[in-house]
Order: structure tokens, then C-alpha cells, then sequence
């Protein structure tokens, strides 16, 4: 079985079960999620590889991380994820790219991220839900980071952090590659 095969699995089960954890009907997830009724049924019988757009807001709407519903090892409480299991979930024929490289549920979805945006690119995010928080710091290049409509500017060795419920875009003006590891909470749903 290929690693979409084994991911296209586990998004299935895991959406399935979160879905029932929270009591929500096909209908109320996706309203919740904004999500179409027919989207997530293909999720739910593995027939579709839906966006990483479409997973963050199915994960948003269940309250838990995209670790969570990728993850395919119910393990022991300390989880090593190698290098080759990190999950790239975005990418540009330009090398830009982003890695999902650990998760967990802290009382929320919790997630590191490693990124890497060529010059002139960027990577628009719709609003999380509220008590949202990103951290991001770079470590190569510079950061034009645009939360509602602002920029702000992050230089190699500096670090930021926002709240992420609303729009945000990580872009690169530079000339040179643009290197950032990120992480992302959210709050458990209520």
C-alpha cells in the first residue's frame, strides 16, 4: 500500500470516528466545516485525496489536528515521527512546500510544521477558529507574514506569533528561499 493509499485510509477511519465522537450527523459536519455532504462521504469511503485546504477545515471543525486524522499508529505515549513519515501535505512545481512533522491533542489540536516558500510565492490561509494561535519562527531568508490584511516582516532568526482567526497568507518577497518552522493550536471544541 503507498503512503496516499495508507493516508486516504486513515483520513477515512479517523474522520469517521472523530465524527462520532462529536455526535455530528454528515450534514452538521459539513455545515461546521463548510465542507460539502458529498466531499465528505468520498473521505469517509477513502475514494478521494482531498486538498490539504479541505482536511484543515474538517480538522477545524472536528476540534482535532491533521496529525490526528492522517495519523495511521495508535501508539505508546511518546510517538518518534522520522524524517521520511514527515507528511507533505502542499507543494509548487517552484520547490516551495510545507511538512506536517508532529501533532497531538493538547487539550486541542497542537502542530509543528516545517516550511519552505521560493521566492514570490506565497500561501493563503482562511481564518481558524477562534483561539486559534500560531507561532512561527524562520530560520532562513524572510517572512512577509499578512494576518488581515497587514504585513509584517520576519527575518531569518526572528520569530512571531498571532492569532490565526483571520485571513493570514505566508508569502516571499525575497530573492532567496524562505525557511520557517510553525506551530498551530487550537482550542478543543465546546
Amino acid at each position: 500500500m503507498s503512503d496516499l493509499d495508507l493516508l486516504t485510509q486513515s483520513l477515512a477511519r479517523n474522520v469517521k470516528h472523530w465524527r462520532a465522537v462529536r455526535g455530528f450527523t454528515l450534514d452538521v459536519l459539513a455545515a461546521r466545516a463548510g465542507v460539502s455532504r458529498g466531499m465528505l462521504i468520498q473521505i469517509e469511503q477513502a475514494r478521494t485525496n482531498p486538498s490539504i485546504g479541505t482536511i484543515v477545515k474538517i480538522g477545524d471543525a472536528l476540534g482535532v489536528s491533521i496529525t490526528t486524522l492522517l495519523d495511521y499508529e495508535r501508539g505508546p505515549r511518546v510517538r518518534i515521527v522520522p524524517a521520511e513519515r514527515a507528511v507533505r501535505l502542499w507543494h509548487t512545481e517552484a520547490g516551495s512546500y510545507n511538512r506536517l512533522l508532529a501533532g497531538a491533542e493538547a487539550p486541542g489540536p497542537l502542530e509543528m510544521w516545517d516550511w519552505c516558500l521560493m521566492p514570490g510565492e506565497n500561501s493563503p490561509s482562511e481564518p481558524h477558529p477562534g483561539g486559534t494561535v500560531e507561532l512561527v519562527h524562520v530560520t532562513a531568508g524572510e517572512l512577509t507574514l499578512t494576518v488581515d490584511g497587514v504585513d509584517y516582516l520576519v527575518p531569518a532568526g526572528a520569530s512571531a506569533s498571532f492569532e490565526a482567526n483571520s485571513p493570514h497568507t505566508y508569502g516571499n518577497q525575497g530573492t532567496v528561499p524562505m525557511e520557517m518552522v510553525m506551530a498551530v493550536s487550537v482550542p478543543p471544541v465546546q
